[in-house]
C-alpha cells in the first residue's frame, strides 16, 4: 500500500494510488445489535463490508477519545476527558469474552439492559449517551464478577504494564471522578497535584475502581483493534483511520496529569471565516509552546503513538496547530484572540515520524485561515492535507477545475461542520443558520450569496458533464455528481460521507452553538429523516449510485 519516504529526516506514508473510504460518525451508525450508539463491532461489519463489497480503503472515523466516566457525558467527540484512551461508549459488550461464560440469569439481566437501547436504533430519537452509559456499565458491573482466565489476567497485567503511569493516571482520574465529580479544578485543593500525597492515598483507598479503569480500557484497546484487524481481513489498504481532537476539556484527565504543558485562563478556537462568521471558542486549552519544545514534543508524540497503535492512518484535526493556534483570553469572544506561534519543524517531524514507525498515513485537517507555505511544509514531510470541494476555489470564486487540484491530500465534498450536500440544494443551509442566529448579514443577503454560489457549482458539474446544462438535480443526483468531480482530480484519497450517500439533510455539528443544536447527537437518516441502521445500507439507492463511480 505504502512505504515511508527515503528522503532525511522523518518522513511520513505515501499512498500509492488512488483510494476511497468513508468518512463516518461513528455513534451515529448503528445496527440493530447496537445499544443506541455504535460501537467497535459496528464499525468492524462497516468495514468489511465496504472493503470486501465495495473495494474501500479505508474508513475514517471521528475521534474515540474518552469521555466521562460519569453521566452527564458531553456529546463532543472533540471535547474529550482524555485524548491518550477510548471511549467505552463504543464496547460492544456481548464481545467481550467474559460475557459468554456469565450464568444465564447474568447474560439475561445484561439483555434487559439493552434492550431499550437497541430499540432507540430503529428510531430517528436522538442519541442519548447518558442513558447508553448508564446501561453499559451496569452491564461491565455484571461482567467484571466472571473471573478472567490466567491468559486473560496475563494479557490485562501486561496492558496495564506497557501503558505505565498514563493509564494509572487516567484511571486514577476516573476512580476520583466518581467521588468528586469530573473536574479535578472543582476537587479538594490537595488533590489538585496528581503527585500529591492525598491523591497517593486515594490511590491505596480506591484500587478497585482503578482496576475497573483500566480494565475497561483494556476491553477496549481489544475491541478497537479487531475493528482494524477486520478491515484489513476485508481488503482495506489502509484501514480505520482515527481522529486526534485539537485538545482535551480543561478539567478531565490530561488537563489535571499534564499540567507541566497545559496553559489555563485560555482556550484555543479560530477567527471568523465565511461560514462562521462570528468565529469559534473549543473550549479546549492549549499546550504552553515553550515548554512542549523543552520536552522535545513528547507529548505529542505521545499521542500519535496513542492513536496509531490500532489504526491504519491518523487524521490531525487543525493541523495548523502544529504551527500556530488561536489563543481567546477567558470570558473574550472568539474574534478577540490572537496566533500564538509553536515550533513547526519540531511539531511536524515528530507528527511525521510517529506515522513512520506506525505506517500510518497521516492526513492534517487543514481547512480555514492556513499560511501557503505550512501546506508545503507538511507536504515535504508526506503529511497529506485536506481539501474540501466547497473551499476549492479559483481566484473568480468559481470551484477550482478538478485537474488543479493537489495530490497530496483527503478529499472530500464537506465536513463534519457543514451541512451534507443535499441541503444546500434548497438553501436550508442557510435557514438552520438564520434560526440559531448565526448570520453576520441580513438573511435575504446570504440567501442570495447562497443562491449564486449554487449556481456556479451547477455551472461547474455541467461543464463536466456530470448533470445536463440547465436542469436541477434532485438531491441524490446533485450528492453523486459532486463526489463524481472529486474523481477527476489527482487526490490521492476521497473521503465519501456516509451520511451524504445516505442523503442526510441535517447536520452533526453547527460551529457557534451549544445547547441550540443537538450537535453530535443525531443518528444517521436518510433524506426523509428516516433512521438508516447498518444493516440497511447495501439497500441505499445514493450509496450505490456514488459507490458504482468510485
Amino acid at each position: 500500500m505504502a512505504s515511508p519516504s527515503q528522503e532525511r529526516g522523518p518522513r511520513g506514508v505515501v499512498p500509492r494510488g488512488k483510494h476511497w473510504g468513508f468518512t463516518v460518525q461513528l455513534y451515529s451508525v448503528r445496527s440493530g445489535a447496537s445499544w443506541g450508539h455504535g460501537d467497535f463491532r459496528d464499525l468492524a461489519d462497516l468495514a468489511t463490508w465496504s472493503g470486501r463489497d465495495l473495494g474501500a480503503a479505508f474508513v475514517l472515523v471521528n475521534p474515540l477519545h474518552a469521555a466521562e466516566p460519569v453521566p452527564p457525558v458531553s456529546p463532543s467527540p472533540y471535547l474529550p476527558m482524555s485524548r491518550h484512551y477510548l471511549s467505552p461508549l463504543y464496547l460492544r459488550i456481548e464481545d467481550i469474552a467474559e460475557y459468554a461464560a456469565l450464568p444465564a440469569r447474568k447474560r439475561d439481566r445484561i439483555d434487559d439492559l439493552g434492550k431499550p437501547l437497541r430499540a432507540a436504533s430503529g428510531t430517528a430519537a436522538l442519541i442519548n449517551r447518558d442513558a447508553v452509559w448508564t446501561a453499559k456499565r451496569a452491564a461491565l458491573d455484571v461482567i467484571r464478577t466472571m473471573p478472567l482466565s490466567p491468559a486473560r489476567n496475563a494479557a490485562l497485567t501486561s496492558f496495564r504494564a506497557s501503558e505505565g503511569e498514563a493509564l494509572e493516571q487516567w484511571a486514577t482520574w476516573c476512580a476520583i471522578a466518581e467521588v468528586h465529580g469530573p473536574d479535578w479544578r472543582r476537587w479538594p485543593s490537595p488533590l489538585a497535584d496528581p503527585r500529591s500525597a492525598a491523591v497517593a492515598q486515594l490511590r491505596r483507598e480506591l484500587t478497585d475502581r482503578i482496576w475497573f479503569h483500566a480494565w475497561v480500557q483494556w476491553l477496549a484497546a481489544e475491541q478497537a483493534a479487531a475493528a482494524h484487524a477486520a478491515a484489513r481481513q476485508a481488503g482495506m489498504t489502509i484501514g480505520v483511520v482515527a481522529d486526534l481532537a485539537v485538545g482535551s476539556h480543561p478539567g478531565g484527565a490530561d488537563a489535571w496529569a499534564r499540567q507541566d504543558v497545559i496553559v489555563p485562563g485560555v482556550s484555543v478556537g479560530a477567527p471568523p471565516d465565511e461560514f462562521n462568521q462570528r468565529g469559534q471558542d473549543w473550549t479546549l486549552p492549549p499546550w504552553h509552546p515553550e515548554r512542549l519544545a523543552a520536552q522535545a514534543g513528547q507529548p505529542l508524540a505521545e499521542l500519535v503513538d496513542a492513536a496509531t497503535r490500532r489504526a491504519g492512518g491518523l487524521r490531525v484535526d487543525h493541523v495548523m496547530g502544529l504551527a500556530r493556534l488561536w489563543w481567546i483570553p477567558a470570558g473574550l469572544a472568539p474574534d478577540r484572540g490572537t496566533y500564538v506561534r509553536y515550533d513547526h519543524e519540531l511539531m511536524g517531524n515528530v507528527l511525521a515520524a510517529g506515522a513512520a514507525r506506525a505506517g500510518a498515513v497521516a492526513i492534517g485537517e487543514d481547512l480555514g485561515t492556513v499560511e501557503p507555505w505550512l501546506r508545503a511544509f507538511l507536504a515535504e514531510r508526506n503529511i497529506l492535507g485536506t481539501s474540501v470541494l466547497w473551499f476549492e476555489r479559483s481566484a473568480d470564486e468559481m470551484p477550482r477545475p478538478p485537474g488543479s487540484w493537489r495530490r497530496g491530500c483527503l478529499a472530500t465534498v464537506g465536513t463534519h461542520d457543514l451541512p451534507p450536500a443535499a441541503a444546500f440544494l434548497d438553501g436550508e443551509q442557510v435557514t438552520i443558520r438564520a434560526q440559531l442566529g448565526l448570520l453576520t448579514r441580513p438573511e435575504a443577503e446570504e440567501r442570495a450569496a447562497a443562491a449564486a454560489d449554487l449556481d456556479r457549482f451547477l455551472t461547474m458539474l455541467a461543464a463536466e458533464h456530470l448533470i445536463a446544462a440547465g436542469t436541477r438535480p434532485s438531491p441524490a443526483e446533485f450528492t453523486t455528481a459532486l463526489y463524481a468531480y472529486l474523481t477527476r482530480t489527482p487526490a490521492s484519497l476521497i473521503g465519501v460521507s456516509l451520511a451524504e450517500a445516505a442523503g442526510q439533510r441535517r447536520p452533526q455539528n453547527m460551529p457557534g452553538t451549544t445547547d441550540e443544536y443537538p450537535n453530535w447527537r443525531v443518528p444517521l437518516a436518510n433524506g426523509e429523516g428516516d433512521p438508516v441502521l447498518l444493516e440497511d445500507l447495501p439497500g441505499q439507492a445514493g450509496i450505490r449510485s456514488i459507490t458504482a463511480i468510485l
